[in-house]
């Protein structure tokens, strides 16, 4: 079995061969000074390595395998991006230098704020927002105050069931009360359920496209049509200081960008309509992510809205960059600094290395890969919604609960066959749901492997349901007991009575 670190570490060896200090020792005036150990291990440099590449060896990562969690989009992403961000000019930069010292980084977020507007049809990005949700976040600021200036309070925010599960936090978190829209049987909206939804109330619909089902919307010109004259008579009266187009839009429609990997170079939101909409750059435009980041969520909107973007923006004036501080109108800063700019330059060599023609074949590779293996796996799972997906599809294990066994099985057996398990029961909508996300950069070789794997799981689900029970058996840890670990997160927890964690 496995040492922890601070077991290697406890026979004393340590790699610190510091000589003594022979400066005069000054307190520098602090009351509180620390006295003996502070508890760390001592271990030396060669033991500290062999440490780690233990634990790297036993970790899944994108370069061990097909990693098909739905929704997450972890896909291969080139190590020269990697290297660019490295460089000395970007990687040594601090937030409060000169903007004369960094011409160059103004000008990389200057350009791939103008491509990601091309390549969403949006008029404007701010890049400040760090994460997905973040982005949610000042996209629905920007809802609020947009209705605040227009003199109303709107305070409903229509999601459909189908959406990304942040979605309803953003919306609360900003004032609104989120309502939600059941899917139809095609896992769709329905225009007609929608139309009786949108009321006086109505500010927003939050939607995700294509949605958690993998699904396009394929009424979602209508159904954009109808939330933008949602009683938009309604919002004139009582407004007469306001330009025109102030007046082109009722209630707003937000897109959860965060599934753009299906669409680039097949369809530009702001060009059906699309208000505010944000991206998950770590997700679409290449960097690894997980464990919590990096990552980086820019929110787009349309003309009408772009003074509301949070400052400060990078503009350019007589071949010069710099930043605009203030706005009258902006919603303010929603990060210290500029955002995660090391995922900003690998999003940048990204896009300029595939260009146009590439990001097509990006969105192009990922609905086959999800096609191709959505029917694959269709012949020993259920999917609730058949029919042509985009890049992902949900699968269901509720076929195998006749032999007692659930989707959690499937996902923990996967673990023996050395593959990473897809995201489960979500969305809510599927029961026993699998989300597959097989990416645009995996080999039809992966992906028949994985679909030959879940065969033989569910062929395991009904010879020796017992095993699925009880898998994984070959990981360095079998399986936990979720349910202790949400309520006791506490690693030295043994068992026992669970107290309830103080608020």
């Amino acid at each position: 079995m496995s040492r922890t670190i601070f077991e290697k570490g406890a026979n004393g060896r340590s790699g610190n061969f510091l000589p003594a200090n022979d400066c005069p020792v000054d307190d520098l005036g602090f009351a509180h000074r620390r006295e003996g150990e502070i508890g760390l291990p001592r271990i030396g440099e060669q033991d500290l390595i062999r440490h780690y590449v233990e634990l790297a060896s036993k970790n899944y990562h994108i370069d061990k395998g097909m990693y098909p969690l739905g929704s997450c989009t972890m896909k291969y992403n080139p190590v020269i991006n990697e290297e660019v961000a490295s460089l000395g000019g970007f990687a040594g930069l601090h937030p409060l230098q000169s903007e004369d010292d960094v011409q160059g980084a103004l000008e990389l977020m200057y350009e791939l704020e103008s491509d990601l507007c091309e390549i969403c049809g949006m008029s404007a990005f701010s890049l400040q927002p760090v994460a997905g949700a973040h982005g949610e976040l000042a996209g629905m600021m920007i809802a609020r105050d947009w209705f605040r200036r227009r003199g109303e309070e709107r305070k409903t925010v229509l999601v459909p069931d189908s959406a990304h599960g942040t979605n309803p936090a953003s919306v609360v978190i900003c004032g609104f009360t989120p309502k939600t829209i059941p899917s139809n049987e095609a896992g769709l909206i329905d225009p007609e359920v929608l139309k009786q939804e949108a009321g006086d109330d109505t500010a927003v619909l939050m939607l995700t496209l294509p949605n958690t089902l993998g699904l396009f919307e394929k009424d979602i010109e209508k159904i954009i049509r109808i939330v933008h004259d949602a009683l938009l008579e309604q919002a004139e009266k009582g407004i007469v200081d306001y330009p025109d187009y102030l007046f082109d839009v009722g209630a707003l429609v937000y897109m959860d960008g965060a599934n753009m990997n299906a669409l680039m170079g097949i369809v530009k939101p702001g060009s059906i309509g699309i208000d505010i909409m944000h991206l998950n750059l770590h997700k679409t435009f290449s960097t690894p992510h997980g464990g919590g980041g990096p990552g980086a969520g820019p929110v787009g909107v349309l003309e009408h809205l772009a003074g509301l973007l949070p400052v400060p923006r990078v503009v350019k004036k007589d071949g010069r960059f710099s930043l605009k501080e203030t706005s009258g109108e902006s919603i303010g800063r929603v990060h210290p600094w500029f955002g995660n700019f090391n995922v900003f330059v690998k999003a940048y060599a990204y896009i300029k290395a595939l260009g146009g023609e590439g990001l097509l074949e990006v969105s192009e590779n990922a609905i086959i890969n999800a096609n191709y293996l959505m029917k694959k796996v269709a012949r020993d799972y259920d999917i609730k919604y058949p029919g042509r997906c985009m890049h992902e599809f949900v699968a269901s294990g509720r076929n195998l609960k006749k032999f007692g066994v659930k989707t959690v099985d499937v996902a923990k057996r996967l673990l023996d066959y050395g593959l990473h398990a897809p995201t489960v029961y979500f969305p809510l909508i599927v029961e026993e749901a699998l989300m597959i996300e097989p990416v645009e950069t995996e080999k039809k070789e992966a992906l028949d492997h994985f679909a030959d794997v879940m065969a033989k799981i569910a062929k395991e689900a009904e010879e020796n349901p017992e095993i699925l029970h009880e898998a994984p058996v070959t990981t360095p840890v079998r399986r936990l007991d979720e349910v202790a670990a949400a309520r006791c997160p506490e690693l030295s927890w043994s068992g026992g009575e669970c107290l309830p964690m103080e608020e």
